[in-house]
């Protein structure tokens, strides 16, 4: 379905006019880039979203896809086996009918959507919008011990907003620069999923206060980015040889394949010893798997509710997350400005913003667990991945019944400090 269709099915009742609302965040913010995103429904319910007119090819199949589909041309390479197609002149010229064209003659996985991956579309992540909070309030999960030193944890996310080292427990946190747009009186304007990556190195930095943390902003688009876009973004990453990755971010495929793109990925992944991947589960309250968070080798996380107890409402679960951490009502920095709610049941209402905010999502779970890998790496010495097992082994042993392994639910600073 493409993007004006999209607009003519959306339901104007809850709960999919939140949906609603996120997706059409994302089609505006590429239609100015120029780039047209279509979106697949399932029911009344985004089954996953994608760029219209290009696909994603293993790199064996080129040629018989360039046949089956009637044209269209290589735009680029990707990584190692797979090429990022153009469908434009092809005599299948949309997404869906090319792929189901190509299933028919050459089986599945041999092309894929370049999915859309998002922190905002059909309640993947962030949970609900930002709430605000007095500027003196104190993060939430607070400021743990000294640790982390030595430990790197790079967040690709939004970017970090110029006012951060404001925060005592984000002095020294890096990154590329996030920057709000202000109106001729000063007055500044929060756009939607502004200050994303800088409450998650927040989060990150209450984990592991002495962790260097340094935030990417790939995810300006509304909070997405092409498939194409973060597995670039990702492999380059590797060559720096960060210890933790922390990605809030990720989407659902089309008949929940692995993302073809994350499948290259993954083969250079492995292959770098030592560097942990920590992904966000998302937020559909579903079994159903989220990419790449469900990927083997990376750390799936879900959200507790802000009871410590129970599963928050909104968090995936199923056999594929490994842990689940507080991920609802946090708080920690955020920007300062002006915020207008583009969700019911507040669309259009405005709040003042002081620079911290109360937020909730999968999403902000993560950072706490690579927070707490890399507070564990700085005690042990382990490197990246033997941290992330000891981690989770430790929530493991204290599974809650109903949710799974666990961390943050209180006791859990001694198992993971490399007492055992």
């Amino acid at each position: 379905m493409n993007s004006e269709d999209w607009r003519d099915s959306m339901d104007p009742k809850w709960p999919y006019s939140r949906a609603s609302a996120q997706v059409r965040l994302v089609i505006d913010m590429y239609a100015e880039a120029g780039v047209t995103i279509g979106v697949h429904l399932k029911g009344d319910e985004v089954d996953f979203v994608y760029e219209e007119g290009a696909l994603l090819v293993r790199d064996a199949y080129v040629d018989r896809v360039r046949t089956v589909v009637g044209g269209g041309d290589v735009m680029d390479g990707l990584i190692g086996g797979v090429t990022h197609y153009s469908l434009a002149g092809a005599r299948m010229p949309t997404v869906a009918e090319a792929l189901a064209a190509i299933d028919g003659r050459l089986g599945a996985g041999a092309a894929t959507p370049n999915h859309v991956l998002s922190i905002s579309p059909v309640h993947l992540c962030p949970a609900t919008e930002p709430d605000a909070v007095p500027a003196d309030a104190a993060p939430l999960p607070s400021v743990g011990p000294a640790a982390g030193s030595g430990v790197s944890i790079y967040v690709v996310d939004t970017g970090l907003l110029a006012d951060a080292a404001s925060h005592p427990w984000l002095e020294g946190v890096t990154g590329e620069e996030e920057k709000l747009p202000a109106a001729a009186d000063g007055t500044v304007e929060i756009p939607p999923y502004a200050g994303h990556g800088t409450f998650i190195a927040g989060v990150a930095r209450c984990a592991a206060p002495e962790a260097g943390v340094h935030v990417t902003r790939l995810l300006s688009l509304a909070g997405a980015t092409l498939e194409t876009d973060i597995v670039r973004h990702l492999d380059a990453a590797l060559g720096l040889g960060p210890d933790i990755i922390s990605l809030s971010a990720g989407g659902t495929s089309r008949n929940d394949l692995p993302l073809l793109g994350f499948e290259m990925f993954w083969e250079r992944y492995r292959k770098h010893k030592g560097t942990v991947l920590v992904a966000a589960a998302g937020n559909n309250s579903s079994r159903r798997p989220f990419w790449p968070a469900a990927l083997p080798g990376v750390v799936s996380v879900g959200a507790l509710a802000a009871d410590l107890r129970s599963r928050a409402y909104f968090s995936d679960y199923g056999p594929w997350v490994d842990v689940y951490a507080p991920g609802e009502r946090l708080i920690n920095a955020y920007a300062r400005g002006s915020y207008r709610y583009h969700e019911p049941p507040r669309t259009g209402e405005r709040r003042e913003f002081w620079g911290m905010a109360l937020w909730s999502g999968t999403s902000f779970a993560t950072p706490f667990v690579a927070g707490l890998v890399a507070a564990r790496m700085s005690r042990t010495g382990e490197n990246g991945r033997r941290a992330a097992d000891a981690v989770l082994a430790a929530a493991r042993a204290q599974a809650l019944p109903g949710v799974g392994p666990v961390v943050g639910t209180g006791g859990l600073s001694l198992s993971i400090s490399g007492r055992h």
